[in-house]
């Protein structure tokens, strides 16, 4: 039996006609060959406000589109998240949606004491995709990937969820066969589900 997978398209156009997109739809399609169950959310067109207040994360309802959201990942095995690189970050819609998403009581427990939250996503893995213009070592070696281990250890295993593996694709304004490379290395991580 194949794995539920949840790809959480964080490219803030909902137009869907960016690389990441193509990258998303080669993960899918692979791994729906290979008999694995995807869900593909865009996190473009949800509708979710800012949080403001460490009340609204903790204690505020969260929006209809956030809920559903939160099931696609309780439902899911493996999560795959792919955003471009801005401004050295994830772009801000996917940070929102973050914060929306992974709130105390879907994702960490509420705490007994003082900064000790129960990891509520156990036994999830992920994959994090991220596009940039510079080369991929760049950033991984000059800039230290910062944002990148931010996400991973202060986000994903603070959740509980792990292994957390990553894919940086630089140079997405390259060469036609740079391109169809990563989408073929897509391909090959869907079908194994990884």
């Amino acid at each position: 039996m194949g794995k539920r997978i949840l790809i959480i398209q964080g490219h803030p156009d909902p137009e869907g006609v960016h690389y990441g997109h193509a990258l998303a739809e080669a993960y899918a399609g692979a791994a729906r060959e290979a008999g694995h169950e995807v869900e593909i959310l865009p996190v473009a067109k949800l509708e979710f406000g800012i949080l403001r207040t460490q009340q609204e994360w903790t204690r505020g309802e969260a929006a209809p589109d956030i809920q559903k959201a939160q099931a696609a990942i309780a439902r899911a095995d493996h999560l795959v998240l792919i955003y471009p690189l801005w401004l050295g970050s994830m772009p801000a819609l996917v940070k929102g949606f973050l914060e929306q998403t992974l709130r105390p009581g879907f994702a960490v427990g509420h705490p007994d004491k003082p900064g000790h939250y129960a990891k509520l996503l156990k036994g999830k893995s992920a994959r994090i995709v991220v596009t940039m213009g510079m080369p991929a070592f760049i950033y991984r070696w000059f800039f230290r990937a910062h944002s990148l281990k931010s996400l991973e250890r202060n986000v994903l295993k603070f959740c509980g969820i792990k292994p957390i593996r990553e894919s940086l694709i630089g140079m997405v304004e390259g060469s036609a066969a740079h391109r169809e490379n990563w989408l073929e290395k897509m391909r090959t991580l869907g079908r194994m589900a990884a």
